[in-house]
């Protein structure tokens, strides 16, 4: 994979946070930029060589589950190697620990202790990968969106024209779409959820190309889940969501950005109440320093998932049957037996030494 400019979304919002606040409070900055120039150390938390972030992006809003993450992607970022790993774990991963899925950990954290979402994540996450995670990050998409939208949208190319017919509407969850509770109860296990309760659901279209998106429309585009085709993966999704990453990086970076006092500020007020992060301020300056070492890192990115049988891609994952086990839900189970991820922590650990690893055909324990 080719090298390309990246800064993950961490760093930007950071970044702008903190320019916010001096802007608002007046601070003494001098310190800050002395430290930010003429200290070249980064002394931010490390695993081995490497420093590990969790990024979740949550719906947030008033739906139901505004704090189940609907992505859940470890960073791993190799200063010395200039090279980041980013490995997508599927929502659906089912956690025996949690009893629940892997995307219920930082709601289940924040109900039992105010900052316990980020730490049962990062232990549920850490079990699945193997890796220690230095630090986490959670997103609320409905922030994002208005973040996109101060910067005055985004210019997003589409690698493919696609049609979601089944993109959820928010708040429309358990809408019966006209139905009487009989029906309900009949319709509950039906096939196509898209028939029995159409009302539910929006149809989206994106046509190939270069797209000028406000962030409605970028949501949809990271969020879609059920496009046609090879657009309906989740390694399309993960490329997706990469894409607008990029461009909103580069937008909020601009000079036509960060030399407006106005959009500072207002991004910083958005982005503060839409992060949840335990990075301390005092580190923010390393951040920084470490997106200016990091911005031609050469990205390697990988999603879990149970393959593609088309394409006789191996996965690591299978879809066990709907039982007691899994609380009759639809989840993703390790392929070599539900929690033992020895054979997924051997393949991540191998992507972040040398990448581009192979997933054998025959599960290994």
């Amino acid at each position: 994979m080719p090298k390309k400019k990246f800064i993950p979304i961490i760093i930007i919002s950071v970044l702008l946070i903190f320019v916010g606040k001096l802007i608002l409070s007046n601070l003494n900055v001098f310190p800050f930029m002395f430290q930010l120039i003429f200290n070249r150390d980064i002394q931010l938390k490390q695993s081995a060589s490497r420093i590990n972030i969790l990024l979740l992006g949550i719906g947030g809003g008033t739906h139901d589950g505004p704090d189940l993450t609907d992505t859940i992607i470890f960073a791993s970022l190799d200063e010395k190697n200039n090279k980041v790993t980013l490995v997508s774990i599927p929502r659906d991963l089912w956690s025996p620990e949690l009893n629940q899925k892997i995307n219920t950990a930082y709601t289940i954290g924040e109900s039992k202790k105010k900052g316990g979402g980020l730490t049962l994540a990062e232990a549920a996450v850490a079990k699945i990968t193997g890796q220690n995670i230095d630090y986490g990050v959670r997103i609320d998409f409905s922030g994002f969106v208005k973040a996109i939208d101060i910067v005055g949208g985004l210019n997003v190319n589409v690698d493919n024209a696609f049609d979601d017919y089944q993109y959820p509407i928010d708040g429309k969850e358990e809408d019966p779409c006209g139905h009487n509770q009989n029906e309900l109860e009949a319709l509950a296990t039906a096939a196509s959820q898209l028939e029995a309760f159409p009302c539910r659901y929006k149809h989206l279209h994106f046509d190939k190309g270069p797209q000028r998106m406000d962030g409605k429309a970028a949501l949809e585009f990271v969020r879609s889940r059920h496009g046609q085709g090879d657009e309906g993966t989740d390694f399309s999704r993960s490329r997706r969501q990469e894409k607008v990453i990029k461009a909103f990086k580069e937008k909020a970076l601009s000079a036509e950005t960060l030399l407006n006092p106005a959009k500072i500020i207002s991004l910083y007020e958005t982005l503060k109440s839409s992060i949840d992060t335990d990075i301390k301020q005092d580190e923010f300056d390393d951040f920084i320093r470490l997106a200016q070492k990091m911005k031609t890192a050469k990205i390697q990115s990988t999603v879990l998932d149970y393959g593609d049988e088309q394409k006789q891609r191996q996965g690591l994952l299978q879809n066990p049957q709907p039982s007691s086990d899994y609380n009759y839900e639809w989840v993703l189970i390790p392929r070599i037996g539900n929690g033992n991820y020895k054979e997924i922590q051997k393949y991540i650990d191998c992507e972040i030494k040398t990448g581009n690893c192979p997933v054998s055909a025959k599960p290994q324990n």
